[in-house]
């Protein structure tokens, strides 16, 4: 019992925080409040290093949920972690990583940001590669190496900012927005929520870090370290109001949304599918943002979140109950045996795919009609209507797999039902999911979005969701050769399943190279030329010298005095001479 008692003390308290925030934050949009605080840590000239908490609905009402995934999180690990022995750390680790969030939710100042944005980063990390194998350290390190690269813009956006006298940026919102400087800080800004929320071209590290234990992806991969960027750029939205940096923003979602939902199509992992999933859907908050409508892509970050860590808990019922198997042609007919976390998974992969009235429905439909609405290109609605199509195209294969398919493991199999420590922890985001939808279009919006668009559009939605299901029944249910004619090539659906080869790129073309270049500077300059002429080299010539002087203290010194004498007498002799 003394193992679980962090537990229960973790969920106890998240929870009456999550439910100390609820409260708040309807006091807050009630009133119309927004508090501000400062300490000031250091001052220098006309410089200060000021600590600022910054809370407002937004802030409580996201800090609500993160409290809420993590508190059901943390029961869920009671269970599933229950053969790890080393669980209190397990514990404090994602402790850690919620406070970090915390940090980053509630600082409206660039160093406290990069406090929180470095702690998730690092924690991150350390989760990854909590499973000690070499896959897992790989992981890893792609995870940490893809992540500096934003730590290292927001880190030049800090020093930047000196130039102003303080790093508030919610001073600088909006008498700033044509400043030269300005742009820059928030292209770097751009730059950082891009490698945060895996964008391509670092969208690579996702897939890769469900090496992590599943509770984690479903902490990591709904509600923190992947909507931290998101979180930013919301934050940040005033700067970005008409920039130019934001249409190819607007591309790289665009693209980053499809490739997600092609390559889920063909991958075979069941946690790596859900990842996918993830990415598609934080293109889609991404490209919504960029578009200029921050409070569609908060919305959708707090649905996404409840559906997203609800699905991320199921697949690890399901993955527990397969002897620790990932494969999902291995797996079918679970409903059977598990019908419980069968209901729950269906539920959470219909609000994906955002069928009517569940969480998903009410942001997702909402972003597609303003995009019908908006004036853009064709090759953006293109992206936005595909990926839709992808979305339930892929949710459909996965439950044909899991559901409806032949059980293919193990030809003598018991399969045990649910474990109910786990269920407790997903009904309540399983409730969550069925009414988040609704109760945060209430919450958030002051008035009702009413769109108004032709039957064809309005109708847009409904025939891509449509076409998604009906290709996603076909196509799991063809056999072999059938199913390799709708491949093409080998070659194809290779590009495919390795995301458009961007982890060939990112781990070969920029880590491995940058990593080798760095050893070939440490081996010729660090060890090589610098120690020639400092360290060893120093260290040579005094050991020379002394060798020489020892040599002289330890013979007898009287033979050099005489043989000096007889020198400088030779030497007088010889001037005398001349």
């Amino acid at each position: 019992m003394k193992k679980y008692s962090i537990c229960f003390i973790s969920f106890f308290f998240l929870f009456f925080f999550m439910l100390m925030n609820f409260f708040f934050m309807i006091y807050f949009i009630m009133k119309n409040m927004i508090f501000f605080f400062e300490w000031e840590i250091i001052s220098l000239n006309s410089m200060s290093i000021v600590m600022t908490i910054l809370i407002d609905w937004m802030s409580l009402l996201f800090m609500m949920f993160v409290f809420l995934i993590s508190s059901s999180v943390i029961y869920y690990s009671k269970s599933y972690m229950s053969s790890e022995l080393n669980l209190n750390r397990f514990i404090y680790l994602v402790l850690m990583f919620v406070f970090s969030m915390m940090l980053l939710i509630i600082s409206p100042n660039m160093i406290s940001i990069l406090l929180g944005w470095d702690g998730l980063g690092l924690v991150s990390y350390c989760l990854v590669i909590y499973y000690q194998n070499i896959k897992s350290y790989n992981a890893g390190m792609l995870t940490a190496l893809s992540n500096r690269i934003g730590d290292v813009m927001i880190l030049m956006s800090i020093s930047w900012m000196m130039n102003y006298g303080s790093w508030n940026y919610i001073f600088y919102l909006n008498f700033m927005n044509n400043e030269f400087s300005m742009k820059i800080i928030s292209l770097m800004l751009i730059i950082a929520a891009m490698t945060k929320s895996a964008q391509i071209p670092f969208s690579s590290w996702l897939p890769a870090a469900m090496a992590a234990p599943t509770p984690v992806s479903a902490l990591v991969h709904s509600s923190t370290l992947v909507t931290a960027g998101v979180y930013l750029l919301i934050r940040f939205n005033n700067l970005l109001i008409e920039m130019f940096f934001l249409k190819f923003l607007l591309l790289f979602s665009g693209l980053t949304m499809m490739m997600a939902g092609i390559c889920a199509n063909y991958e075979f992992d069941l946690k790596k599918i859900i990842a996918l999933s993830t990415l598609s859907q934080l293109g889609l908050m991404m490209s919504i943002l960029s578009m200029g409508f921050f409070d569609l892509a908060f919305f959708h970050l707090l649905t996404h979140a409840m559906f997203k860590a609800l699905l991320f808990m199921c697949a690890g019922v399901i993955i527990h109950m397969m002897n620790n198997n990932q494969d999902i042609r291995m797996m079918g007919g679970i409903s059977i045996y598990i019908p419980m976390t069968s209901l729950c998974m269906n539920i959470s992969n219909l609000a994906l795919c955002g069928i009517p009235f569940l969480a998903g429905f009410y942001s997702k439909d909402l972003i597609l009609e303003m995009v019908s609405m908006s004036n853009l290109n064709l090759l953006i609605f293109y992206l936005y209507y595909f990926s839709t199509g992808l979305t339930m195209f892929y949710t459909i294969r996965l439950l044909m797999y899991l559901m409806v398919n032949d059980y293919n493991l193990i030809v003598i199999y018991n399969l045990y039902d649910e474990d109910y420590l786990m269920l407790k922890s997903m009904l309540i985001l399983l409730m969550m999911s069925l009414i988040s939808g609704s109760m945060l279009s209430w919450l958030i919006f002051y008035y009702p979005y009413m769109i108004y668009l032709p039957l064809s559009l309005k109708m847009m939605v409904i025939y891509v969701t449509l076409m998604g299901l009906m290709l996603g029944y076909l196509i799991s249910n063809m056999k072999i050769y059938s199913l390799n004619k709708f491949l093409l090539t080998y070659n194809i659906s290779y590009f495919f399943v390795t995301m458009w080869f961007l982890p060939n790129l990112s781990t070969y073309g920029l880590n491995y190279y940058f990593l080798n270049f760095s050893q070939k500077l440490f081996k010729n300059i660090d060890l090589g030329w610098s120690e020639f002429y400092s360290g060893q080299g120093l260290y040579k010539i005094m050991k020379y010298n002394s060798l020489f002087y020892y040599i002289y203290q330890m013979n007898n010194f009287k033979i050099y005095l005489f043989s000096f004498i007889l020198w400088m007498l030779i030497i007088i002799m010889l001037m005398m001479m001349i």
